[in-house]
């Protein structure tokens, strides 16, 4: 489950900003949502997975106080995806604008993307080290060039644009 939902995280911030080719900007937010749903699932899957093998081990991870590095990690990334998935069911609640909502959600988008990295690297066993490297390196260039795109180069072009100054 863990490495379905590492795999997950490379798709998603490409459909997010509806840069994958074929699909419609509407297919692109619906792939977006059930991509969501499917790694919060792979992370309830992940969990309950390594608490029917060792609860203790699992209850000192959520405690912080497991003697492994990657834990504190794992359950940084966790706790990233279930604010995740609480923002988006309270989003109208809060009351957050577009813009507001933008920004949280990318924030936080990209702590998960840092920590399951960091967490998926530490481990030993489940990924041959090459593969694991690989995807975890694709994973965090395609969210930081996603994030890097909208929220920086795009907004400065467009501040270029109003001020009618144009890009050379």
């Amino acid at each position: 489950a863990g490495i379905v939902c590492l795999a997950l995280l490379l798709i998603q911030p490409l459909l997010g900003s509806r840069y994958l080719p074929g699909l419609s900007p509407l297919q692109q937010r619906l792939w977006h949502r059930r991509i969501g749903v499917a790694i919060l699932a792979c992370v309830a899957l992940h969990v309950a997975g390594l608490y029917l093998a060792s609860p203790e081990d699992v209850r000192d991870a959520l405690l912080l106080v497991a003697p492994t590095p990657f834990s504190v990690y794992g359950v940084t990334a966790m706790w990233g995806v279930v604010l995740t998935a609480i923002l988006v069911v309270l989003r109208r609640r809060l009351g957050l604008d577009y813009s507001a909502w933008r920004l949280v959600h990318n924030g936080v988008a990209m702590i998960v993307v840092v920590a399951t990295v960091v967490h998926a690297v530490q481990i030993e066993g489940a990924m041959e080290p090459a593969s694991k490297w690989f995807l975890c390196i694709a994973v965090l260039l395609a969210t930081s060039a996603t994030l890097l795109h909208l929220r920086v180069m795009k907004p400065l072009a467009a501040r270029r644009r109003a001020g009618g100054v144009e890009p050379k």
